[in-house]
């Protein structure tokens, strides 16, 4: 066999496949939920023990009454209220005991006559002729009555203590209605009526499938270049979260006759879902196999929408099959949008409530002309309502959706959003929990511990990493209640304080070594034990590539100060952690930086010390006797919590 021509292959991957026709969001929606049926899938009848949070899928009528006899509320006497008339404690009423003791699950054998009473219990049924119950503590036995006797001290009203027959749920009642979703509330209603088992719809079966040479399932060892599946269990879990079987096939690399052979097997469930290899780029093949589906087909290929532009939308038959684009916000969101309302029809689900509240942004977005961008927000409280934050993660950030409250919708001829703009944001929840504690400022993972000791004491937590500066900003606009800062004012060397303004505290955190980072085995930095000796190495060489730090971050003032106007390679790509400097250098996409010792270490990289930068906290003073905040503050001073900072690196 002739081995592949590789300059054809290079030809035939630049040779990108164009989408098919890139629509907007309301045409792709109609596109796709038309040759569908949105309609359940189906039911059947399950046990109550395997009923929670099904929704049952027809009318359940009581067949007995709830209660099925009129029932005692308390532990006492059953009377006529008539016989109890002007008793008090002076003047008790006495009357006749019958010869029983009434407990529940035992039936009346004596009718309550004039002037006679029956002992019961709580739940016990009220005999016939009584129509009131008096409570033990409001009667006193006669000790030598004969035949026994008891008095009463209190008048009774006529129905006193008592639960009627049917006064619950009465026989032909509507107990639950069709599309409800069954809670421990309603399978406890289910029960009291004598249900052992319900009629429910059918969860519609959803095959989730990854694909991508480079996704490798968690838990097994990731060579570089490669990414862990996360969309498999992201999908698989809104899934599971709608009412519906997940039912994950795994990952499959792109390999044509592999995919086609899964597809097959996908075909089996109710609703096939797939993510990655829907662009238009090389290796994209999970929308080829897609021309082979029964009609009507692929009905959508490219959506006019920011995230997710590459979404593919197909039926075969009446068979939904979706796939999302590869990166995981991108893949969440379109789910969402376009697979969550279908699966909510699917499994008999009302459509979803849409919530939202009023925001405004606290600083600038940028927008792309042309495509309609939802935008994730974080919701920050304010004096004044809610401020927006931006995620600022792309598409293929894992943590932007789970991170945010809600988003926005930025229109496809609106190119930025001007900070103080009120925005509509749509909420991803029902319900908005406002945090117990917010921080907005630079990163640290000290700052990261501490915040942990406060989530495992119970308080919900918020925290956003916009840098020193943009923490500054928070805490002026009265966003947050901790700002993270470490700033060198250049004029003194003083770190933090210079940069405080009226209405602000500064409570001192704890210092951290910065200094260049490099790979220890990189010969460039081989025997050079300081800094200008190690700038000068850098910039001698035009292959040794920088990576920098954020505008508006200490470290970025730092690193400014050591170039002295210099803008070696590598300058213009911005990071914003120290976490992402290392990462760079490690993965040799970079040679050098500047990031914290304690990170150096956790990625076993060269260091030389450059300054000892002080990190502390911004506080709002309105906020300084918060309980949250004083807690906050308690935790800077415990000694384990110090001597777990000493061990992480940090100096105190």
């Amino acid at each position: 066999m002739p081995r592949p021509d590789p300059i054809s292959e290079r030809r035939r991957a630049a040779q990108q496949r164009q989408f098919l026709e890139v629509v907007n969001v309301d045409e792709a929606t109609r596109r796709f939920q038309a040759p569908l049926l949105l309609a359940p899938v189906g039911s059947e009848l399950v046990p109550l023990c395997d009923a929670l949070n099904r929704v049952v899928a027809s009318d359940v009528i009581a067949a007995v009454d709830v209660p099925g006899f009129d029932r005692a509320n308390v532990d006492g006497v059953a009377v006529r209220a008539a016989d109890t008339v002007g008793a008090s404690e002076d003047t008790p009423r006495r009357l006749r005991l019958n010869d029983e003791i009434l407990t529940p699950g035992v039936a009346a054998q004596f009718v309550v006559n004039a002037a006679t009473a029956t002992i019961l219990a709580t739940g016990a049924m009220v005999p016939r002729g009584a129509d009131a119950v008096i409570m033990v503590e409001q009667t006193d036995s006669v000790e030598d009555a004969d035949p026994p006797a008891i008095d009463i001290r209190r008048t009774a009203a006529a129905g006193q203590f008592i639960t009627f027959a049917g006064t619950d749920i009465g026989r032909g009642e509507t107990v639950l209605r069709a599309g409800q979703r069954l809670s421990s509330r309603e399978i406890g209603v289910l029960a009291a009526v004598g249900c052992a088992a319900v009629e429910v719809y059918r969860r519609p079966r959803v095959a989730v499938v990854s694909t991508g040479d480079e996704v490798v399932a968690p838990g097994r060892p990731l060579p570089l270049g490669c990414v862990y599946d996360s969309n498999q269990a992201i999908v698989a879990a809104a899934v599971e979260e709608l009412g519906c079987e997940a039912v994950p096939l795994g990952a499959v690399p792109d390999d044509q006759s592999k995919l086609q052979q899964v597809l097959d097997e996908a075909l089996r469930c109710d609703v096939v879902i797939l993510s990655g290899g829907t662009s238009k780029g090389a290796g994209d093949l999970s929308y080829q196999v897609m021309e082979r589906l029964q009609p009507p087909g692929v009905v959508v290929h490219g959506v006019a929408v920011k995230p997710g532009k590459p979404l593919c939308l197909a039926v075969s038959d009446r068979t939904p099959v979706v796939i999302l684009p590869g990166f995981p916000t991108s893949a969440i969101f379109t789910f969402h949008q376009f697979v969550a309302p279908v699966l909510r029809a699917f499994a008999g689900l009302p459509a979803a409530e849409q919530q939202t509240t009023q925001a405004v942004m606290p600083m600038r977005v940028g927008s792309e002309r042309g495509r309609m961008e939802f935008l994730m927000v974080s919701l920050i409280r304010t004096g004044n309502g809610f401020a927006a934050y931006s995620m600022g993660k792309n598409s293929g950030a894992v943590t932007a959706f789970s991170h945010a409250d809600g988003f926005i919708r930025i229109a496809e001829n609106v190119e930025q959003i001007a900070a103080g703009t009120s925005v509509t944001v749509q909420l991803l929840s029902n319900r908005l929990e406002p945090a117990d504690i917010v921080t907005i400022g630079s990163h640290c993972v000290g700052l990261d511990r501490l915040l942990g000791h406060l989530q495992r004491d119970g308080l919900e937590i918020k925290s956003m990493h916009v840098g020193s500066s943009g923490g500054l900003a928070a805490a002026r606009r009265g966003e947050c209640d901790i700002a993270g800062i470490h700033l060198m004012d250049p004029a003194s060397g003083e770190y933090n304080r210079a940069f405080l303004e009226t209405g602000m505290e500064l409570v001192k955190g704890y210092r951290r070594m910065q200094g260049i980072v490099f790979r220890a085995d990189d010969s460039r930095f081989a025997g050079v034990d300081s800094i200008p000796s190690a700038i000068a190495a850098a910039l001698a060489d035009a292959d040794c590539v920088m990576v920098n730090r954020n505008a508006g971050s200490g470290t970025r003032i730092l690193i400014d100060g050591l170039l002295n106007g210099t803008e070696p390679p590598g300058y213009a790509v911005q990071t914003k952690s120290h976490n992402a400097v290392a990462t760079a250098v490690a993965q040799h996409r970079a040679d050098w930086g500047v990031a914290i010792d304690v990170v150096a270490r956790m990625y076993g990289l060269g260091f030389i010390p450059l300054q000892e930068e002080h990190y502390d906290f911004v506080v709002p003073s309105a906020r300084m006797q918060r309980p949250a905040v004083q807690r906050f503050l308690q935790l800077l001073q415990r000694d384990d919590v110090r001597a777990e900072l000493t061990e992480l690196g940090f100096l105190l």
